[in-house]
């Protein structure tokens, strides 16, 4: 999958200096008695790839049920580039494009049809969404299978589609929820390259949440989130040095308690 420049805008210079691409401030969320988020606070910077890294349970899939908009924080503010998730709804959700663990294609359409709903919840017209899906389907060599039903690709094809679609209202900040769950070696590796490409091509934004160590890189902002707490924000190097540890590995065990790393895994 290689996904060109021209299909998604690149933030304006003084935009990246000047606001961040998501901050949190002060965030509590509770199911009942359960907290699931506990005074949680991050920034991200724009047009990097920044990893929300937890087990199952964190409260990953709750942050960004918070970001989307489907739920309301108890407490603190959300903003995506500088636009409160409550306040200003409609331009923030404007600008962010996310892909949730649970697959959300409808089986029974097509691929064509599945792209061509979504763009008209966003207001683009007939013309150029059929433009834009053209071209991105082209960019992962598919466009042989856009009036095939979603049911009959394979997972990875199936996410690669549910990727493309989030990116036809050409978003600024990407939000991925364990993008690669279920898919074999192969379709995660590529996943992972072409949207760290995405980053370095075309300035987007991402928050990759994910609970496989292995996808972190050195150069990742990283947010350790564990049972709703946020326990580390930084580069790789800093986890490691703060924690006295040499691998990353060894420091999500440090700081989350968590010995058998793959005892523990899923959706959170």
């Amino acid at each position: 999958m290689k996904l060109q420049s021209r299909l998604t805008e690149t933030p304006r210079n003084e935009e990246r200096a000047a606001v961040a691409a998501l901050e949190l401030e002060s965030i509590n969320y509770s199911y009942g008695q359960r907290k699931a988020l506990d005074d949680v606070s991050f920034s991200i910077e724009p047009s990097r790839f920044s990893v929300l890294l937890g087990l199952n349970g964190a409260g990953k899939t709750t942050l960004f049920s918070l970001v989307s908009h489907l739920f309301s924080p108890r407490t603190g503010r959300i903003r995506v580039f500088g636009q409160d998730i409550n306040r200003n709804s409609g331009p923030a959700l404007r600008r962010l494009g996310i892909v949730f663990q649970a697959r959300t294609l409808d089986l029974d359409l097509s691929v064509r049809q599945n792209l061509l709903y979504h763009a008209s919840l966003h207001g683009i017209g007939a013309r150029v969404a059929r433009q834009r899906i053209d071209e991105l389907l082209q960019s992962i060599d598919m466009t042989d299978r856009i009036e095939e039903k979603v049911r009959g690709l394979s997972g990875g094809q199936i996410r690669r589609i549910e990727i493309i679609r989030a990116l036809l209202h050409r978003p600024s900040l990407l939000l991925l929820d364990e993008a690669t769950v279920g898919l074999d070696i192969k379709s995660r590796a590529t996943i992972l390259k072409d949207i760290r490409a995405l980053v370095q091509q075309n300035g987007i934004s991402v928050l990759w949440a994910t609970h496989l160590i292995d996808e972190v890189g050195q150069a990742d902002q990283v947010l350790v989130l564990d049972k709703g707490r946020l326990v580390a924000d930084g580069q790789v190097s800093a986890i490691l040095s703060e924690t006295g540890t040499e691998t990353i590995n060894q420091a999500f065990s440090k700081l989350t308690g968590i010995t058998d790393l793959n005892a523990r895994g899923g959706r959170s």
